[in-house]
């Protein structure tokens, strides 16, 4: 054999490359039947309640379908490479939320808020496709860390100048519009988080003093970014936001757990979640109140006074059962003014029952699984700590909601991502899911065209 045919014997065989599929058809589908469902619980509450198919069914698919499309349209062009469940999941859980507003709107004539929520939503998909189709690399957003911080703080102290609504100065009113700034700072927020975390990952993780078999990072490292967060909760505490301030919290001890690897931080993190709480409710009247109705939610009918709005929270699920009394059937708008939206998950409830809640529950498990999936793929740490950020907000969010109007939890008075009556809530969270949409592009295009391992 010749030189040359025993170098070609010996030579590795070329290794094949991996191209990865891209999956927008499927994202499509998803899309499409998304809007399918929400549109038969459109036609579903009409036919309950009235007997015949509403007449603005056919705007309403068409209006949500058209969203849902330009959303689709962004994504194939920009982002092609990301998951394909983020955005179809977004499109149902807004969608549904609809649905339930309309549902409660027809118990309210004199109070509509489903076409104020339509609008908001249509906003919402518009500051997505923007999102989408300018952020080209999710980055970016590391250079403007401080740029976000003091906005953030800035957004939070902005309300104090209002007057307090329910008890709460968390709302701009303006010309008879509503605003809830603390809603874009938790994105803002999230973002120095990771870019701070980020670029100290290691100081954070390897220096400072061992302290009851927990390494402790120096003052110098951890201190700028406990001083934001002392700053916004302390702000949110003035302005008696007490959930956003617990989100907040879940949100920098999730983040600092990641960025260190430390499991000590989850400890350190409960113990003083407890302590705060049992401080704040001794001080403040207003939690007080809610904690003594989560201890003794019959209380007000054993004093003749009737049910409050966690008891009849609780009798709205007990009526649901397993399957539910059919959308439009229910009689959760006896809880009052929050039905639309601290307690939007009672007529939820009650009227899908037990197998259409765990649906729903499942659906937010599913968004923060995949952006948690995507943040685990990324190579680097901002990225990392960007989709984990993003995803832990949506997951305290719903256990906070969730456990709060099912008695788990006292209540704490946030919106149910997607579903609840909410103008800022829903813009941020179709801003959270197009971030997380940028960032799984990034996980999955960076293997593609690879040498396969």
């Amino acid at each position: 054999m010749t030189d040359a045919g025993t170098a070609a014997a010996t030579a590795p065989a070329a290794v094949p490359v991996v191209r990865l599929p891209r999956r927008r058809g499927i994202e499509l589908a998803l899309i499409v039947l998304a809007v399918t469902l929400s549109v038969y619980g459109y036609c579903a509450v009409g036919l309950a309640r009235a007997g015949r198919v509403p007449p603005g069914a056919l705007a309403y698919g068409a209006g949500l379908g058209v969203l849902a499309l330009l959303a689709h349209l962004a994504v194939r062009l920009r982002a092609p490479y990301a998951d394909p469940l983020p955005l179809p999941i977004g499109v149902l859980l807004n969608g549904l939320g609809l649905v339930l507003i309309y549902r409660l709107d027809l118990e309210t004539p004199g109070d509509r808020a489903a076409p104020a929520q339509l609008v908001w939503s249509a906003l919402g998909v518009a500051l997505f496709i923007v999102v989408v189709l300018l952020l080209r690399d999710h980055r970016l957003l590391q250079r403007y860390s401080y740029v976000c911080v003091v906005t953030a703080l800035v957004l939070l102290l902005v309300p104090i100048l209002f007057p307090a609504v329910n008890g709460a100065r968390i709302w701009i009113r303006l010309a008879g519009f509503s605003i809830q700034p603390g809603e874009f700072a938790k994105v803002l927020l999230a973002v120095f988080f990771a870019a701070y975390l980020a670029a100290n990952r290691n100081a954070l993780a390897y220096t400072g003093r061992r302290i009851w078999r927990m390494q402790f990072p120096t003052g110098r490292v951890l201190g700028p970014i406990v001083t934001i967060w002392l700053l916004s909760v302390g702000v949110l505490v003035l302005e008696r936001d007490l959930g956003t301030s617990l989100l907040f919290f879940g949100l920098f001890v999730v983040l600092l757990y990641v960025a260190t690897g430390r499991t000590g931080w989850i400890a350190v993190g409960l113990v003083l979640a407890v302590l705060g709480a049992v401080a704040v409710g001794r001080v403040e009247p207003h939690v007080g109140g809610r904690i003594a109705d989560w201890l003794h939610p019959f209380a007000t009918i054993e004093a003749g006074r009737g049910p409050n709005q966690l008891s009849q929270s609780l009798f709205a699920f007990a009526a649901g059962g397993l399957l539910g009394t059919g959308l439009g059937l229910g009689h959760s708008v006896l809880i009052g003014f929050a039905a639309k939206s601290d307690f939007i998950l009672a007529t939820a409830g009650e009227e899908l029952g037990l197998a259409g809640l765990a649906a729903i529950i499942l659906l937010y498990a599913l968004l923060v699984e995949r952006g948690y999936r995507a943040g685990l793929s990324l190579r680097e740490p901002f990225g990392r700590l960007l989709a984990v950020g993003l995803a832990s907000i949506l997951a305290l969010q719903v256990f906070v909601i969730a456990g709060g109007v099912t008695g788990l939890i006292p209540l704490t008075g946030m919106a149910m991502p997607f579903l609840a009556q909410g103008g800022s809530s829903v813009v941020t969270n179709w801003t959270i899911v197009a971030l997380l949409i940028r960032v799984s592009d990034s996980a999955r295009s960076q293997y593609d065209g690879r040498e396969a391992p």
